[in-house]
């Protein structure tokens, strides 16, 4: 079975966003599982989806696609807390 967006894909769309271009935002396969896990419980636990395409989806499918969209970021490690959904 295979899953769309891969995990290539959604890498190079959440690096794409880095401010520095030569530091990744994620380098592994575990990162984006990780946010993505994080942010599907968020769902789970009231927050609003912030994709158009949300309604009767699980909630980690609306995640996969709010981190792949840029709609919600993740943060490097060293970044602190900002205003909006961060993963």
């Amino acid at each position: 079975m295979m899953i769309h967006p891969s995990y290539k894909e959604m890498m190079e769309a959440v690096n794409s966003e880095s401010e520095d271009d030569t530091t990744p935002i994620v380098s592994s396969r575990y990162s984006i599982v990780m946010a993505t896990a994080k942010r599907a419980r968020q769902i789970v636990n009231g927050d609003e989806p912030l994709v158009m395409s949300s309604a009767g989806r699980k909630p980690l499918s609306v995640a996969v696609d709010e981190i792949y969209e840029g709609a919600v970021r993740i943060l490097p490690d060293d970044a602190q807390g900002t205003d909006e959904k961060n993963a």
